[in-house]
């Protein structure tokens, strides 16, 4: 990834509403309640349109806020009620043996089965971002997605699948269900209250004027998300670039994410992740942080 520098003074990024203060110490505190304070410039002068360089770290609230490392020699002030933790497409279609093969999509389920728990303590709500198309979307679909589908003119949305399958991503379909043990995982955490399961009809969950996805977020107040899914350098890019656009904070959680893609395209999605559009953490760092918050 692009090696940035410590800073040597706390800088405020952002506006009077939706801002970042990241300090020197490697914070960068993305909860949105502490505007660096306006105090003396170096001449004596007092101006409150300059911050003051020297600003103390406000407090941690461990009731409200945990932080987490990220890559960079970097950690991220993160709200508790105001995150999520997008999912894209870990379904049957997408990995079962006997759709296709996906090693390295499957060999995201352990972390994933491991960091959920961890995130749910924090009170950080598990989005399911999945294909789920109806009847009425089949007719909607543009023709570059319905080609991308489809192999030599056949088959795509909506086509049988061998065995119980069912029909090609289409909404309640085994193919569209989570894959493995995920299924059971969503199924308690929808009975805690801390999972929602929200279908999408595009390769990105935060496509056009207003998505259930952005209808979720919006209702819910969520600031900051995490991504994870399938395949990393198609449908979750695609919700990643979009929450960037949208002025969501972005983590990668780079243990949860895989392609079937050259490996060159994965390298992309994890540089520019942390890069550009936001930061890149792994489940270790997590779980450390989410047991370090519980103590």
């Amino acid at each position: 990834m692009v090696h940035r520098p410590r800073l040597d003074v706390a800088t405020e990024y952002g506006n009077a509403a939706s801002f970042w203060v990241e300090y020197p110490s490697g914070l960068i505190d993305l909860t949105r309640t502490a505007h660096l304070p306006h105090g003396p410039l170096a001449d004596g002068a007092v101006a409150h349109e300059h911050p003051a360089h020297d600003a103390p770290v406000p407090p941690l609230q461990p009731a409200t806020q945990w932080e987490v490392p990220v890559d960079g020699d970097r950690a991220l002030r993160i709200p508790k009620k105001r995150s999520a933790f997008v999912i894209v497409d870990m379904q049957n279609f997408f990995l079962h043996p006997d759709l296709r093969e996906h090693p390295t999509g499957l060999a995201c389920v352990i972390p994933l089965m491991n960091v959920v728990p961890a995130l749910r303590a924090q009170g950080t709500k598990i989005l399911w971002v999945n294909w789920g198309l109806t009847e009425h979307e089949l007719t909607t679909i543009p023709p570059a997605l319905v080609r991308g589908f489809m192999k030599s003119g056949r088959g795509g949305f909506g086509a049988p699948l061998p065995g119980d399958f069912g029909r090609l991503l289409m909404r309640g379909e085994y193919n569209s269900e989570l894959y493995g043990p995920l299924q059971s995982l969503f199924e308690d955490g929808r009975r805690e209250g801390s999972d929602v399961w929200i279908h999408k009809n595009r390769m990105s969950g935060l496509w056009g004027g207003q998505s259930t996805l952005d209808l979720y977020l919006e209702e819910q107040g969520i600031t900051t998300l995490f991504f994870a899914g399938v395949n990393a350098d198609q449908c979750v890019l695609g919700t990643l670039v979009d929450a960037y656009f949208r002025g969501f904070d972005c983590i990668v959680v780079e243990d949860c994410v895989a392609t079937t893609s050259p490996a060159g395209a994965l390298e992309s999605v994890l540089y520019n992740a942390g890069g550009s559009y936001g930061f890149v953490t792994d489940t270790e760092r997590i779980i450390d942080a989410a047991n370090e918050a519980a103590a």
